[in-house]
């Protein structure tokens, strides 16, 4: 959430920015509806401070006829109260709904752009693979070796689920341990956290809990969501909290289950373990001195180069659009790693991190106190540092032998046992 005071003061600027993230927000709406909360806050004041004196008044020696008139003013004074409190609280709930719709400002250097096709590349790391044979899909790979069930997860669970089964269990198991201990020797403190949270610290966090354009499951009779990513869970650790200054930043990472509807999304790509609807993250967040945010994104990014780098997946990095960021985000880096299966040789997104400065240290009233001891937001970021299912996508393709069998990225032998998956007998 922007500042409303700030949205009033550069309107202009926040109007361009609402345009360059192609997102429907009406920022004269909300300066309207701050105006008229101020106005309102300022008549109750007023009130208020009648409704004082007339008390102080009441208290006075005064004849039986002053005495009369100042009881039916302080009958009128608490009318007007009332109806100003009721017209504050419509004005309230009003500003926030309006206020929730405006996006984060975006990074001066942020492309501008509608979609994925508009982000600037800016690294690459590795070449794509060049096979002697033509490279079959994951989907293809995942099957013939006993690995990957899409058809049981589709009978038991529906479209978009699967089951892991023998070599692949392992290899998700060893992919958790092989980031783990990398973010561990970088002073991240490991969760595991829970699969659920409340509707408030979705909003909090960016997610829309309800509604067409929703990707989050609710549960019904609750207050509640299943978690789409642990960047909610660990960014709602510390609501309502002024955190020890000296302290930040706090590096926390967390191991979850991620429950996607991925609406819209039932076209392109959707075949496999691209896009489905659960699947295992290990998410990192960051709570930081504004200061020092833009400094700690690249930190993030840079862990997550260091990950597939030694996974030895080739991969490049790009700079998000504006109308491919997310209202939370600030500038946003996408890994795309090579998938030689993907329609003959495509460019996938494996992982992203954000900063968000302090847009959701505002909604999720998370502070810490600036050098004068004054209060003052902190400013949040997130990264994947693996999503297990598309991890495993970049793997078994780029890994793939002419014979049908996978080889192990040597980093992860260690926490698997065994070096290839071939077919059973």
């Amino acid at each position: 959430m922007l500042d409303y005071r700030f949205i009033k003061e550069n309107l202009d600027a926040v109007k361009a920015n609402i345009s360059a993230r192609n997102m429907n927000a009406d920022a004269d709406a909300v300066v309207a509806l701050f105006d008229e909360r101020t106005r309102l806050v300022t008549a109750l004041q007023e009130l208020q401070t009648r409704r004082n004196d007339n008390a102080r008044s009441m208290k006075n020696k005064v004849s039986d006829s002053e005495r009369m008139a100042l009881i039916a003013e302080g009958k009128s004074i608490k009318e007007e109260v009332s109806k100003i409190e009721a017209d504050l609280s419509r004005a309230e709930a009003d500003l926030n709904e309006a206020g929730l719709k405006i996006p984060n400002m975006a990074h001066p250097d942020a492309p501008i752009g509608k979609e994925d096709k508009d982000n600037t590349e800016v690294a690459r790391f590795g070449e794509p693979v060049k096979f002697s044979f033509t490279p079959r899909d994951h989907v293809e790979l995942g099957e013939s070796l006993d690995i990957i069930d899409f058809e049981a997860g589709t009978k038991v669970s529906g479209v978009k689920y699967y089951y892991l089964k023998n070599e692949a269990v392992f290899l998700e198991q060893a992919l958790i341990m092989y980031v783990l201990n990398i973010l561990r020797d970088r002073g991240f403190t490991p969760f595991i956290t829970p699969d659920i949270a409340k509707e408030e610290i979705l909003q909090g966090i960016g997610f829309n809990p309800r509604g067409k354009e929703s990707n989050v499951y609710t549960l019904e009779g609750e207050s509640s969501c299943l978690v789409a990513t642990a960047e909610i869970t660990l960014g709602g650790y510390h609501k309502d909290e002024v955190l020890d200054r000296e302290k930040l930043p706090l590096r926390y990472c967390g191991i979850s289950h991620c429950f996607r509807k991925e609406a819209g999304a039932a076209g392109q790509f959707s075949k496999g373990l691209y896009r489905v609807h659960q699947f295992t993250k290990l998410e990192m967040f960051v709570y930081c001195l504004p200061e020092d945010s833009d400094k700690i994104h690249q930190e993030l990014r840079a862990i997550e180069e260091e990950i597939f780098t030694g996974l030895a997946i080739p991969f490049r990095v790009v700079d998000t659009c504006t109308g491919d960021l997310g209202a939370p985000a600030y500038r946003k880096w996408d890994l795309e790693a090579w998938m030689p299966g993907r329609n003959g040789g495509e460019w996938g997104e494996i992982t992203s991190t954000s900063n968000c400065t302090d847009f959701q240290a505002r909604r999720l009233n998370v502070r810490c106190k600036d050098t004068k001891g004054k209060n003052q937001y902190v400013h949040m970021l997130n990264g994947t540092a693996v999503a297990i299912s598309r991890a495993l996508v970049a793997i078994l393709e780029n890994y793939q032998q002419e014979d049908g069998s996978i080889v192990v990225p040597e980093v992860l032998v260690p926490f698997c046992g065994f070096s290839v998956i071939q077919k059973k007998n």
